[in-house]
């Protein structure tokens, strides 16, 4: 059944775009302006059976639209505008105190914030809390609408999410019944759920996307150098989307890693996010979390200008939450 769109948001409002074209677009998702403006020139080009060049213009025209009704920035800007308009930007807080003073406030919308780590570092345990956090009113350090979390494996706890929310003082039926859960089964599966994220994010009024984790099927079905090359091609242009989500819904995508152990480290920390370099020039900010005895220190290892620094945090009932100051167990 065809989607109902917003009359100003049809994508037959653009040039060159009919009932017909419209209604193969439609069989491949994509249904508004929006959606067109997220897609790729290969999606557009295969949906509607034309060239690159075409696909090209037509994802040009949707971008400018945008551009026109202020939903994105124009291609030139000054810097001064630039830093007025980012004063604007929203930001949901993570929980703690100390893990937000890391990110200057908090997870940043419109950028894609990575957490990576080993096994019980504390990823998952961020992810549930922030589907409590972001349905928090903006006063309280939230963004008042519900989250997406996209579980490639098979980790997203509703009990757990309930216990957090109770903890922090929410209603847990309330919580859980704005939490949208999808689950992907494979690398190919869970690009499906991309690309109709668009749809989900409009219809639903949602905020934060969850993607836990991101790179764990890809992982798994392209083993051994001879199929490197279509993975990281694949990566990419999944990593792209989710990033392009981000900027046109003005929404806040964070994202889990796995890691491996660099065999060449002979000296230093041999942890490395698993992914390549495609996954570290998408994501926005990259933080790196570790055990350390009953505490997680969290290390902002990448971001255009937040400085590299630790912050201690713990997981308890609330999720993640700050060490008391005096050492104490807390109850």
């Amino acid at each position: 059944m065809a989607e109902q769109v917003n009359e100003e948001m049809e994508v037959t409002s653009l040039g060159g775009v009919g009932p017909a074209t419209k209604t193969k677009l439609s069989e491949a998702g994509i249904y508004s302006i929006l959606d067109l403006a997220t897609a790729g020139p290969a999606d557009i080009a295969e949906a509607i059976d034309v060239d690159i060049t075409k696909a090209v213009d037509l994802n040009n025209k949707a971008r400018r639209k945008l551009v026109e009704m202020g939903r994105l920035e124009p291609d030139f800007i000054s810097a001064s505008d630039l830093l007025a308009r980012r004063k604007n930007i929203n930001r949901l807080s993570t929980g703690s105190k100390n893990l937000d003073e890391l990110l200057a406030g908090g997870i940043e919308t419109r950028a894609m914030t990575e957490f990576y780590g080993e096994f019980g570092s504390g990823k998952t345990q961020v992810c549930h809390t922030l589907c409590c956090m972001v349905q928090l009113p903006p006063e309280q350090g939230g963004l008042d609408a519900g989250p997406v979390y996209i579980d490639t494996e098979g980790t997203f706890r509703p009990e757990r999410l309930s216990e957090i929310a109770e903890a922090r003082g929410q209603d847990p039926g309330e919580v859980l019944s704005k939490v949208i859960v999808a689950r992907a089964y494979n690398s190919a599966h869970q690009e499906l759920i991309v690309k109709d994220l668009g749809r989900i994010i409009e219809k639903n009024k949602l905020k934060l996307v969850i993607v836990d984790s991101a790179v764990a099927h890809f992982r798994a079905e392209y083993l051994g150098r001879r199929t490197l090359a279509e993975r990281q091609q694949r990566l990419n242009r999944f990593m792209h989307q989710l990033l392009r989500t981000a900027e046109v819904h003005n929404i806040a995508v964070v994202m889990t890693n796995q890691v491996l152990a660099a065999p060449d480290t002979f000296f230093g920390d041999p942890i490395r996010a698993t992914g390549g370099h495609v996954v570290a020039h998408t994501s926005t900010y990259r933080i790196y979390l570790r055990k350390a005895g009953k505490n997680r220190i969290a290390r902002m290892v990448d971001s255009p200008y937040h400085p590299e620094r630790d912050a201690v945090f713990m997981l308890d009932e609330k999720g993640i939450d700050d060490p008391p100051e005096d050492g104490s167990k807390r109850r």
